[in-house]
């Protein structure tokens, strides 16, 4: 990944993996763009869940369900505009959810996630409404405003990571204090 924290390395991904009962999802986050690379580091890895953190072509995915049956694809969209809604809308065809954060590919290195920013939730609830798979929700999320992105969104679940780090590492405290402002009927 060439941004975010909490980057560990692909051998610590390969043993966690594999200490993981198989109805528990396994995620292997990764910013490749060719399906051999994706596919090597996949099997590197033994994850069975593939985060997609960059936009890929299309044709991709019919080349992962190729070469990798039985795992899990996730494509991260970053929601910056309409582009982003019709990204989403053509790969949510292809993929098992979505997971929507406020990156910025634009950049010299990419942002790909874990910048604490928080997005156009109005643009993710047009995803949500557009699309037939679960949708995670993602970016800048705390527990200010965790309530509202979820009655916003209503997405099938929550990726967090910046907001509940002291130092690059998960903080407790922080942890209970963003699931303590879920609201119950979320939860």
């Amino acid at each position: 990944m060439p941004s975010g924290p909490g980057v560990i390395s692909e051998d610590a991904i390969a043993r966690i993996a594999a200490t993981i009962p198989p109805p528990i999802a396994t995620f292997l986050l990764t910013s490749e763009h060719s399906p051999q690379a994706i596919i090597a580091q996949q099997r590197r890895c033994r994850t069975n869940t593939i985060q997609l953190c960059d936009h890929l072509p299309i044709s991709t995915y019919a080349h992962l369900r190729d070469e990798l049956p039985g795992i899990a694809l996730v494509q991260v969209i970053h929601v910056t505009d309409q582009a982003s809604v019709d990204y989403a809308v053509a790969a949510s065809a292809h993929v098992d959810a979505l997971l929507l954060d406020s990156g910025n590919l634009s950049l010299a290195v990419k942002e790909l996630g874990g910048t604490g920013r928080t997005h156009d939730w109005s643009l993710s609830c047009r995803i949500r409404e557009a699309i037939g798979i679960p949708l995670f929700l993602a970016g800048g999320l705390n527990q200010a405003n965790v309530a509202e992105a979820i009655a916003a969104v209503e997405p099938f679940g929550l990726d967090l990571c910046s907001s509940v780090r002291t130092n690059d590492h998960l903080d407790p405290v922080k942890l209970r204090a963003f699931f303590a402002a879920i609201p119950n009927e979320a939860a």
